[in-house]
């Protein structure tokens, strides 16, 4: 898959999907498990379908190898600990890696796929999780600036030897494309992809009507939401501050962080949900609308008018763009 070619136009859901009506056959078969950070689920109407999501979370082993940040044996681990800063990599990696660096110029650096060293810092999953040092996230911002990195066809060169890529906010829309183009490719006309805040569904459902997406109400109890979406051959994906923060001195921390201050993001914004046709796309809009925040994310969309918005604001209420 080619990402190059486009025009720049957490364990728990962010998204649910609410499915009803059924046909006798061929029936829907649905296999989970824990990819990328997250529970994953895939449901398809065939009658080998079984042996298609076999394939399918094969697949989701592959990307995971090619673009997880922490896995030692990835690609892109290896990428980030390399001994050279001009590096050959998989086209794969190549293509993801050019896309963000686009989504760096949009953004005018709102988003920065280099924010590694700042990642690395901030353990949200700890069972104690504190701020860091302000000696240590300014040393990391040191390593943070996305100007520094260059593509030429597979090769990756890189300005700052302290320079790390963090994928994470592009990866997830990246496998939920490419498991929507293998199943496609093999015949699968209903289904649909569920990668946490990544939903894309293939068709319409087997009763002919929507999808209907649930959207995660920021802070409430789990699968209860704000609002849902119906879609067919679409993909929904959902960035928020929610998921993954803590607090300490009574200040609230989230996991969305900013890459010029390494702190998280002062945002007027809980939560950006975006409609698109690829997941891809969703990913980089969502995550870069909430690092803009409001009035800078109409601005960025509107660049992208294929694409639908619906906001969360500060306040809980619900903004459809």
């Amino acid at each position: 898959m080619r990402y190059r070619k486009l025009q720049i136009g957490f364990c728990s859901f962010l998204l649910m999907v609410f499915l009803c009506g059924c046909k006798s056959q061929p029936q829907m078969v649905s296999k989970s498990g824990f990819y990328f950070d997250t529970v994953i689920n895939i449901e398809i109407e065939s009658d080998r379908g079984e042996a298609l999501l076999d394939e399918c979370f094969s697949l989701c082993d592959h990307i995971e190898k090619t673009f997880s940040r922490t896995l030692e044996t990835s690609e892109l681990y290896q990428l980030n600990h390399r001994t050279s800063n001009q590096v050959e990599v998989s086209e794969e990696l190549a293509d993801l890696i050019s896309l963000g660096l686009e989504y760096g110029e949009l953004t005018e650096g709102a988003f920065d796929i280099t924010i590694a060293p700042i990642s690395d810092l901030w353990d949200f999953k700890s069972d104690n999780p504190a701020v860091p040092s302000q000696e240590s996230i300014d040393e990391a911002l040191r390593a943070v600036d996305y100007t520094k990195v260059h593509v030429a066809g597979n090769t990756i060169t890189f300005d700052n030897e302290y320079t790390q890529i963090d994928l994470g906010a592009v990866a997830k829309g990246y496998a939920a494309d490419s498991l929507k183009e293998y199943l496609t490719s093999e015949g699968i006309s209903t289904g649909i992809i569920n990668l946490g805040g990544n939903v894309l569904t293939i068709g319409e459902k087997d009763d002919g009507g929507s999808w209907n997406v649930g959207i995660q109400k920021p802070f409430s109890e789990r699968n209860e939401i704000i609002t849902q979406i119906a879609v067919q051959d679409k993909s929904v994906v959902s960035s928020g501050i929610y998921e993954r923060y803590f607090k300490q001195d009574e200040q609230l921390y989230h996991h969305i962080l900013d890459p010029k201050t390494g702190y998280p993001v002062q945002t007027d914004l809980w939560q950006t949900t975006i409609v698109s046709d690829l997941s891809v796309q969703g990913d980089l809009l969502s995550t870069s609308c909430m690092l803009l925040g409001y009035d800078k994310a109409k601005e960025l969309l509107q660049q992208f008018p294929e694409a639908a918005a619906y906001f969360v604001d500060a306040q809980g209420q619900l903004i459809e763009n």
